[in-house]
């Protein structure tokens, strides 16, 4: 007998009233947009500007278009195309899951765009805030993924693994917690760390490079215990989609910070 951790099994419906029911997958979304929404709120008061707190407020709801839409057409065109191309009705079923991380950042960078040049406030310091908060939500949505026994990881036999649910009898790799942690709390403290120092600061698109790069690193990692979705298993040489998406992150990542020149002293 395999070692293994028994899964907790929590409901992933919170609450029930009726036909309504409130998530614990809802309540991660709800709590990275809220908690990074205020916590945004702060980081602008700090120099140099780059926008107001009634612009950070004005943004949020750019923010969850960008995240939802995004986020949807991304997994779409990522993980389900042929299914969708066949069935392009069951694109607007968002009820039945389906959302990719990486079609969700494409989403807010654009509306990061959009809204800075609508407001005429400095895309690459706006952006940086936001990138700053960002693994708030990662985190949060991590640990919904692991509360809904999905995402789960490949089979092992470390003294910490576990059953899923719906992952068969095999003991896998809780992977969802690596990347809570890995994509969420390691990731928010660096990101802090940059964006509390004044000459960072000074340097726009910096943090928000690191936080690019950053979050490719750990992805990329964390894909190294994380099952590849069912329908597309490894592309190649035993790579995932999702390392594949992560690499063009790491790049442009690495290309912000190296480009990044102070601006005027905060």
């Amino acid at each position: 007998m395999l070692p293994v951790i028994a899964f907790p099994n929590i409901d992933p419906v919170l609450v029930q009233f009726g036909p309504l029911a409130i998530r614990w997958y809802a309540l991660a979304y709800i709590a990275g947009i809220v908690i990074g929404w205020q916590w945004m709120k702060r980081l602008v008061r700090l120099g140099p500007a780059v926008a107001t707190r009634e612009q950070v407020d004005d943004f949020v709801t750019w923010a969850v278009l960008g995240v939802i839409l995004g986020g949807r057409l991304g997994y779409t065109l990522f993980y389900g195309f042929e299914r969708y191309l066949h069935a392009p009705w069951e694109i607007l079923y968002v009820w039945q899951g389906g959302m990719s991380f990486h079609g969700g950042a494409a989403g807010v960078i654009l509306a990061i765009i959009l809204y800075c040049r609508q407001q005429k406030i400095s895309i690459l310091g706006f952006g940086d805030r936001i990138c700053a908060v960002v693994p708030v939500g990662l985190f949060f949505g991590r640990l919904a993924n692991f509360i809904n026994g999905e995402l789960w990881g490949r089979v092992s036999d470390v003294p910490w693994a576990m059953v899923f649910p719906n992952g068969g009898p095999l003991p896998r790799h809780p992977s969802q917690l690596y990347q809570a942690l890995m994509e969420g709390l390691i990731l928010l403290v660096i990101v802090q760390m940059l964006i509390s120092i004044p000459a960072i600061r000074a340097r726009l698109g910096f943090t928000a490079g690191a936080f690019l790069a950053g979050y490719g690193v750990a992805r990329m990692v964390g894909e190294l215990f994380r099952q590849p979705d069912a329908q597309l298993g490894f592309l190649f040489a035993g790579v995932t989609m999702g390392q594949l998406l992560s690499v063009p992150m790491v790049l442009v990542g690495l290309w912000l910070m190296l480009r990044a020149k102070p601006v005027a002293a905060v």
